[in-house]
């Protein structure tokens, strides 16, 4: 067996969190690194999966779900074997968690299974600072969370005051003393503290702030219902994914921007996040728009369409107490109902300013490092998916090495 082992750290958070966006910047800014990427996101249409595809060695999408409940310990051991044998040539894993996934489970997941190449690389739990309080109020367990996290990523600091941010890092401070806590703007970390990570000497390995009884106290109740029951869980549906719901629509035609605006701008209560991608037809035929939009906050990012690619919008939808026929059918009412017109048909019936609600929320990207305030005061920040111009291999490392195929 070859003497390196491979890093597998696991990236969570929160929805909304910014984590898709910490690792695509993780993926621009490599190094030369090759990093094989564990992907899982909440719901039918895997968004997550389509923002990084493209951009990593190897990007495994791991389905529909909550990571810790749809894939049991030997599934995964299965991939990280095979992302982490040497004739992978890979330098590093990252678990990029659903914001509903329990982060203790992954860790025991990953110290628990059978897999010699891998190495627990640490679990780093991504914090936004202008929803924290938001966020502890509603889920109490984020407390546990930042307190068991090898490193706390504070993100979207651009967001919040000087005074605040002080206040929230304090914060932090007490929930998990002596973990290392660092502020970020739009997913921006160094990446030497992940792709260079201190050394843990092999009795050391496992996270700090777990005990050994923590870790193994459960590991001969194998069944589900006794999985279902340890670490507080009374169920299946005790999970953080029990308090949401998760919508999925698929449109072939085109959407009106005004009339999406309008059920954007009438968001109902208990919608929590939106994301995916969208088509708005004649309107500007030459891109798809990806859409964020989490608590008040809306952002859009066009990019070109790929070439042959399908002309689709593809959202999902989560929240909670959600009314799902009544989302699908404000988003029915949002279609063009005109058959698609022709180029020249286009260029002659466009409405000029029919976009106009749309850009409002199209961040600045020539300098990305400020952002341009949105009418309502806030920044609008990067979204969790790549802008116009970051295409795969166009950040300064060169193209993308060729794919491994697990």
């Amino acid at each position: 067996m070859s003497g390196k082992r491979i890093p597998v750290v696991v990236l969570t958070g929160f929805l909304g969190s910014g984590k898709t966006t910490l690792l695509n910047h993780l993926l621009r800014r490599r190094a030369g690194n090759r990093i094989a990427v564990v992907v899982n996101d909440f719901g039918a249409i895997e968004i997550d999966t389509m923002t990084v595809a493209g951009q990593v060695g190897s990007t495994v999408s791991l389905g529909n779900g909550c990571l810790c409940c749809a894939v049991d310990a030997s599934e995964l051991d299965g991939y990280l074997e095979r992302l982490t044998r040497p004739s992978a040539r890979i330098d590093i894993v990252v678990i990029e968690a659903s914001g509903l996934a329990e982060p203790q489970e992954l860790v025991r997941m990953i110290l628990t299974g059978d897999h010699p190449h891998a190495v627990y690389g640490g679990l780093v739990q991504v914090v936004d600072a202008a929803e924290l309080d938001a966020t502890r109020a509603r889920h109490p367990e984020i407390d546990r969370h930042i307190a068991i996290a090898d490193l706390v990523v504070l993100n979207k600091t651009d967001r919040v005051g000087e005074a605040e941010h002080r206040r929230v890092r304090a914060l932090l401070d007490g929930l998990g003393p002596g973990t290392p806590v660092v502020s970020a703007s739009y997913g921006r970390i160094d990446p030497e503290l992940l792709f260079d990570p201190a050394v843990r000497p092999d009795e050391e390995e496992k996270v700090r702030q777990l005990s050994f009884e923590d870790l193994y106290a459960d590991l001969y109740e194998d069944t589900h219902d006794d999985h279902a029951a340890h670490d507080g869980h009374a169920s299946h549906d005790g999970h953080l994914h029990a308090a949401y719901e998760s919508v999925s629509f698929t449109a072939g035609a085109p959407m009106n921007p005004r009339r999406l605006m309008a059920f954007l701008d009438s968001r109902p209560p208990g919608l929590y996040r939106i994301k995916g991608f969208v088509d708005f037809g004649a309107a500007d035929p030459a891109n798809r728009y990806a859409l964020h939009a989490v608590g008040r906050s809306l952002r859009f990012h066009p990019a070109p369409w790929g070439r042959g690619a399908e002309r689709l919008t593809q959202l999902v939808l989560i929240g909670s107490g959600i009314d799902r026929e009544a989302l699908l059918k404000e988003l029915d009412a949002c279609e063009e109902r005109e058959p698609r017109a022709t180029a020249s048909q286009d260029a002659a019936a466009v409405d000029e300013s029919a976009m106009w609600g749309v850009l409002r929320y199209v961040p600045d990207l020539t300098e990305p490092e400020h952002g341009a305030e949105s009418e309502h005061g806030a920044q609008p920040e990067y979204g969790d998916g790549p802008g116009p111009g970051d295409e795969p291999g166009s950040g300064p490392e060169g193209p993308d090495p060729e794919p491994y195929m697990p």
